[in-house]
């Protein structure tokens, strides 16, 4: 399996465009030692010629300008997606097929849940019919019966529900249903290897560890090192846990939770700007290398 880190930041990517922060501001400056990062999203393959989005970030052109795999290289105009997944339905994970439109339709695969928002609140699936016939929904349900994508068939996909929230926009914010967020287990059918994947992780429970304990790689939630950092920077008023996202430090904190796991890698996904592991001279992320926990980047290959 050929794991693409298309995106690695939270929504605004890194550094965000309205933000002043210490490390936004530091970066901009060149003190801070670190790297720009684009909104969160992935791409898999199981033979590194077809793949599959999991996730539209705002991001997505100049991520495909980063990623030659993906560019047009078989006809006049072509593509190398040949599935998209949606894990949720949030602004950073989802405008990115409004970019795509041009290569209308696409196979998409969500929950109803995701299918329902995108369709009312922030109607994209309406919108790109217009588009030549826009975008294909295909149901992602959540019994725990794996699907394919045809482009794709050594790759065995499973949808889990995750605890989280819908978007603001959503007709059901503040009503939370399952569906609004799954997590991905993708398992190679020819190579053996296997990735959990969720970006968007606020709690874990038995059930959860249950999968997470049976991948090679771990490509998790890293939006926040503690719960009041939005705060503490001034950034912000919301907890990161009032967001769906479970922090890095303290009891029951991300960290905690992958010490308990016996899997060769664990990555973190969807930094938020303010999170100081995007300092790659901070304590915190000696911390996380203390602890055997990598944190992804824009560009970063990854094979199971």
């Amino acid at each position: 399996m050929h794991i693409q880190i298309l995106g690695s930041a939270a929504g605004g990517g890194f550094p965000q465009w309205n933000c002043n922060c210490r490390n936004c501001s530091g970066i901009r400056s060149g003190r801070l030692r670190a790297q720009p990062r684009t909104q969160s999203s992935i791409a898999l393959s199981d033979d590194g010629v077809h793949w599959v989005l999991c996730n539209a970030s705002p991001d997505i052109r100049a991520q495909i300008e980063n990623f030659p795999a993906l560019q047009p290289a078989r006809r006049l105009r072509d593509t190398a997606i040949n599935g998209i997944i949606l894990l949720d339905s949030q602004i950073d994970h989802t405008t990115g097929l409004l970019t795509l439109r041009e290569g209308c339709p696409h196979q998409v695969w969500c929950t109803e849940m995701v299918h329902q928002d995108l369709t009312t609140g922030f109607p994209l699936f309406n919108m790109l019919e217009h588009w030549n016939g826009g975008l294909q929904w295909n149901t992602i349900g959540l019994d725990g019966a794996p699907f394919v994508i045809p482009a794709s068939p050594s790759l065995r996909f499973t949808a889990i529900a995750l605890r989280s929230s819908a978007p603001p926009y959503s007709p059901h914010r503040g009503n939370p249903h399952p569906g609004d967020n799954i997590g991905l287990f993708v398992e190679d059918l020819r190579s053996g290897g296997k990735l959990f994947y969720a970006p968007g992780l606020g709690q874990v429970d038995d059930a959860l560890l249950a999968w997470m304990r049976r991948a090679d790689c771990l490509l998790v939630d890293g939006t926040l090192w503690r719960d009041d950092e939005m705060r503490v920077c001034e950034v912000g008023d919301k907890l990161g846990s009032e967001m769906g996202h479970l922090c890095q430090s303290g009891p029951g904190g991300m960290i905690e939770v992958l010490d308990g796991l016996d899997v060769p890698r664990k990555v973190l996904i969807h930094i938020n700007n303010t999170n100081p592991i995007l300092d790659i001279e901070s304590p915190e992320r000696g911390i996380l290398h203390a602890h055997g926990i990598e944190v992804a980047w824009d560009g970063m290959s990854i094979e199971l």
